[in-house]
């Protein structure tokens, strides 16, 4: 289920590619299976936004008890890829632990230049908020979770809260304000010493720096980081080019004494969190995280 249907969808990213790519360097690495719980009900393809005659959709993991924290995932692909269904492990096993998990489909560069699917995004966290009797969701318990360029655009979206600039106009007055960060080796800033960010990131964002100098670090959400962000963990691999900015974010987050965390998966791919071994220390970290953060 996609947004756009006269568009075709990328399919260059892919668990399967991603685990081919890696398995000569990796020889230990195993897809992650789909664990079905008992503790957790699951809602597939619920629709929460209309584009014209198409539609985006979400897929929810809601843990049994009567109201949970939520979180939302965001996939990652190179804003040009990628499913929200690659987000289905992660979102299960975290659901698991006592939260309400929704992976979601945001438009993509094929379909559309930022800032859409960051307004997708902010969209369904105000859609999840709406609905929250159904969902199990605590509306003042919200994070938000991306994975590579998935993380970019979540980490974006929650230090950009209460930014009307990133707002699209809606009927839906709720505030797509959210209370936690997790970003897996995601990119902080486009334009920086570490960054190697290049046509697929000059591809999403509709010019190259030289071009759009102004875009590129609007979208940076080192830009937007103040006292208003919220907690952040990161969760990274050793290759620094999906770290930049980051150490400039935690100055500032330090400046402001807003809790942040750095955990580092070693020896690992890129998409760590798609696979064991590094799958169960990823999980590990987030849900320490979110139990510090909404529980304890």
């Amino acid at each position: 289920m996609f947004a756009i249907q006269n568009v075709k969808k990328d399919t260059s990213f892919t668990l399967n590619s991603a685990y081919n790519k890696y398995k000569k360097q990796f020889p230990l690495i195993k897809k992650v299976g789909f664990t079905c719980f008992s503790n957790v009900t699951e809602k597939h393809g619920v629709a929460y936004k209309t584009i014209n005659d198409s539609k985006l959709y979400l897929d929810a993991f809601i843990h049994k008890n009567k109201t949970n924290p939520a979180v939302v995932l965001v996939h990652g692909g190179g804003w040009k890829s990628g499913d929200k269904i690659n987000m289905h492990a992660l979102a299960k096993h975290i659901a698991s632990k006592g939260y309400s998990c929704f992976a979601i489909n945001y438009r993509l560069a094929d379909e559309a230049k930022y800032p859409q699917g960051v307004f997708d995004v902010k969209h369904a966290i105000r859609f999840i908020k709406s609905n929250a009797k159904q969902f199990h969701v605590d509306r003042f318990k919200v994070a938000i979770l991306g994975a590579s360029s998935g993380a970019q655009i979540a980490t974006l979206v929650g230090a950009t809260n209460n930014n009307n600039k990133f707002e699209e106009h809606s009927a839906n007055k709720i505030s797509s304000s959210v209370h936690a960060i997790i970003n897996l080796d995601g990119v902080l800033a486009f334009h920086h010493p570490e960054s190697k960010e290049g046509k697929m990131a000059s591809y999403w964002l509709g010019g190259t720096y030289n071009d759009i100098p102004e875009i590129w670090e609007e979208a940076s959400a080192l830009s937007h980081i103040s006292q208003n962000t919220p907690p952040i963990l990161f969760v990274g691999s050793q290759y620094k080019r999906f770290h930049a900015g980051r150490e400039d974010v935690i100055r500032v987050l330090n400046q402001y004494n807003i809790y942040n965390q750095v955990e580092i998966i070693s020896d690992s791919p890129h998409t760590f969190w798609l696979f064991h071994p590094w799958f169960d220390k990823t999980v590990t970290h987030i849900i320490t995280f979110l139990n510090n953060t909404f529980k304890n």
